[in-house]
């Protein structure tokens, strides 16, 4: 991990192509010329945009999916498999499936239906494509948060949530002043997550919309790809690729720090 991650960081000051075994230095052009180029700071917004609905809804659907699948209901075991197995798809076969069903099945249901959200693919227009993407995203990734957070709820002590209930606690009650504060471990956990893997973005992007239409879906993650592998610029998709190391690095690190002076109060 270290010594890629080193040799990595060498690369951004050269001229590499990806391809030919000889390069020139060239100090910090690849960073002049990343944070000029409006394309890229253009992506840098798109996924935090992307990275922000992701986060929320996810964890938010990932917590409700866990409240209602740890209050005893019948087959609550199979739910919960059923909902975690979407993590288990591949992003690419994922991505694949989900354009088949917004570019064929919604729409025959939109053909038949009269229904105008549905008459037209919405990986064919910019604003719709990125909240296919998101949706796709939430219905891969709350399955996953759903287990930790099951895990946290069936932690909380049992005799606590009867005490609170003799004392006439409402469910709101329970869940905001009692298993709320309880799981902060896990709220920290899935958040963190949810952060990272939402900025690190690239299967689904590339197998749903290729960052289309019009480069309306083009994360960062892809825009790397795009840099290194597709215009033979290595040298500088690594310099954007370090970029979006830091941000996630930081963005993490403070999510993590606020988090747990949290636990502690």
């Amino acid at each position: 991990v270290i010594i890629p991650l080193i040799y990595g960081c060498y690369l951004t000051f050269t001229d590499w192509n990806g391809i030919s075994p000889k390069y020139n230095l060239v100090g910090l052009q690849n960073y002049v010329s990343i944070f000029t180029d409006t394309t890229f700071l253009t992506s840098i917004g798109r996924t935090f945009i992307y990275a922000f609905f992701v986060v929320i809804f996810s964890n938010v659907l990932g917590l409700l999916l866990a409240m209602l699948l740890t209050y005893g209901i019948r087959m609550q075991s199979i739910f919960r498999t059923c909902f975690f197995a979407a993590n288990m798809v591949g992003g690419i076969v994922m991505g694949y499936i989900w354009s088949y069903i917004f570019s064929f099945a919604l729409t025959r249901l939109g053909a038949d239906t009269g229904w105008k959200l549905f008459e037209t693919s919405w990986l064919t227009s910019p604003g719709t494509a990125m909240a296919a993407l998101i949706l796709v995203t939430v219905w891969q990734m709350s399955g996953y948060l759903m287990v930790i957070y099951v895990a946290g709820l069936t932690n909380v002590s049992a005799d606590i949530l009867e005490a609170a209930t003799i004392d006439g606690a409402s469910r709101w009650q329970l869940f905001r002043q009692i298993k709320l504060p309880l799981i902060r471990s896990s709220v920290t956990i899935c958040t963190f997550m949810a952060i990272s893997r939402a900025f690190m973005s690239f299967d689904v992007n590339l197998s749903l919309t290729s960052g289309g239409p019009y480069k309306s879906t083009e994360l960062m993650a892809f825009k790397i790809y795009q840099t290194a592998f597709s215009n033979f610029k290595y040298g500088k998709g690594q310099a954007q690729a370090l970029v979006l190391f830091v941000i996630v690095a930081v963005i993490s690190l403070i999510q993590v720090s606020v988090s747990k002076k949290k636990e502690e109060n």
